[in-house]
């Protein structure tokens, strides 16, 4: 299956791969320092690598808190380190209107914990023709995991992953 993500290297690695990079996008010199180390290191060991970094923190606890330095500037910088290291890029999406838009600048779409059962949410990342990493909840049981990937895989996307 890994080998069906774009830029993705290593696929030898008997599914093992790492997802990695900032919890948020904080700007493009620490996004370009953390992928260039991990990068390097995977290549080394050859393991797959995928960069992660959310363009935008939707869930805080505190009206106040830091959600992001803006969602085009930050998409920006996830393409940048994909083009810049050709490994691909994942990111969180929080609403529907968000889907298209970050399709356009990431190779894979991740849908958050606490949004798995979202229906309208899945929907719309499964018709980003993009493949898609569901986040389990811990609220749900592994087999009820099953209805958010149909309701993906029933959108037209087999693209999807845990």
């Amino acid at each position: 299956m890994l080998a069906t993500i774009p830029k993705i290297k290593h696929t030898n690695s008997n599914a093992f791969f790492l997802i990695a990079g900032p919890c948020a996008i904080e700007g493009e010199d620490m996004a370009m320092e953390i992928a260039e180390k991990v990068a390097n290191l995977t290549d080394k060991l050859g393991i797959p690598y995928i960069f992660k970094g959310s363009y935008k923190k939707a869930n805080r606890s505190r009206l106040d808190s830091f959600t992001g330095i803006g969602d085009e500037k930050a998409l920006k910088i996830l393409k940048k380190v994909g083009d810049t290291f050709q490994v691909p890029v994942i990111t969180d999406i929080h609403g529907d209107d968000e889907a298209a838009m970050a399709a356009e600048y990431v190779d894979i779409l991740q849908i958050p914990a606490f949004l798995c059962r979202q229906t309208s949410l899945l929907v719309a990342a499964a018709n980003t023709g993009k493949v898609i990493n569901i986040k389990k909840g811990q609220f749900l049981s592994p087999e009820a995991m099953q209805f958010a990937l149909d309701k993906v895989v029933e959108s037209g996307n087999e693209r999807q992953y845990f």
